[in-house]
């Protein structure tokens, strides 16, 4: 029986803008053969990822590469949580959120030398519903803005962004029954995020203290919005600060409970889930191990 190979890259043909570079030919071009023997694979269905990253590491594969955006990352990263198979990160997508937080670079060139120096490390994920998420999950306006981006054709910060401005106007913030940290909260929501990474990805820092190693997630909770709030949280995402307390609250926990009076939807990684009236949150502390820069 012939050896698996180090690493088996998944690529997503379909992640991110369109663009002619031939990420196949730079794997082969920029990786250290003399280092790492290799395999490419190409996702074929929605679902694929996990199976294919699941199946390297069965077979003792040491490192899986997810080559897309945040889509692809969660697939993979689902594929190898709780195994000793490294995950790293090419980056193919419009966000690239947990990329950008562990500063893997954002070019095939950069992101490929950071796996030739193979330094590993242990991160948390969360689960949401049973559903395993590694930046954000969340429920209430980000969750509806997912479900509207996933059936859009454009892609990209500025779709997103024009996606935003146009629907945050007529979405109405909805009651809900909150147990966190031993404390029961009766309050309104219009949108509540659950990050293990600080941002959603471009650099949209939705808790700007999370850390992905504490063992604990950062909650923010956005009660209702008008355009003042709106600015001040838009302001302090885009340049990394906490919002004004009358904008956002934040939490840290390790597991938070959500009821609603009637269904919300909800999203994993920018990925929209489903619309339930139950949420059961809870962190996996290092459950994923990662390729990440060595710190200077």
């Amino acid at each position: 029986m012939s050896k698996h190979p180090d690493i088996r890259f998944i690529i997503n043909p379909t992640s991110g803008p369109k663009s002619k570079v031939d990420v196949a030919a730079r794997i082969r071009l920029h990786l250290n053969h003399q280092k790492y023997s290799h395999e490419i694979v190409y996702t074929a269905y929605a679902g694929h990822a996990p199976e294919l990253a699941r199946e390297a590491a069965e077979k003792g594969c040491k490192t899986v590469v997810a080559v897309g955006g945040d889509g692809t990352v969660n697939e993979v990263a689902r594929g190898l949580l709780h195994t000793d198979t490294a995950m790293a990160i090419l980056p193919r997508g419009s966000g690239n959120g947990l990329a950008r937080h562990l500063k893997v670079p954002m070019d095939p060139e950069g992101a490929l030398r950071v796996l030739n120096e193979g330094h590993v490390t242990a991160i948390d994920s969360g689960t949401i519903n049973d559903h395993p998420f590694v930046t954000t999950a969340g429920i209430g306006f980000d969750a509806y803005i997912s479900s509207v981006f996933a059936g859009s054709k454009k892609r990209g910060l500025q779709s997103y962004v024009e996606l935003i401005m146009k629907e945050v106007r007529n979405y109405k913030h909805l009651p809900v029954n909150v147990s966190i940290n031993g404390r029961e909260l009766d309050t309104d929501c219009f949108v509540m995020a659950f990050a293990n990474a600080a941002q959603y990805g471009n650099n949209a820092y939705i808790a700007p203290e999370a850390d992905i190693e504490d063992g604990l997630l950062d909650v923010c909770l956005v009660r209702r919005l008008d355009l003042i709030k709106a600015l001040n949280l838009s302001y302090c995402m885009l340049t990394n600060q906490l919002a004004h307390a009358d904008s956002a609250e934040y939490f840290k926990t390790k597991h938070i409970k959500v009821e609603t009076e009637e269904p919300m939807m909800f999203h994993a990684d920018g990925e929209y889930v489903g619309k339930v009236s139950a949420f059961d949150v809870h962190v996996q502390p290092l459950s994923l191990r990662v390729v990440i820069p060595k710190k200077e």
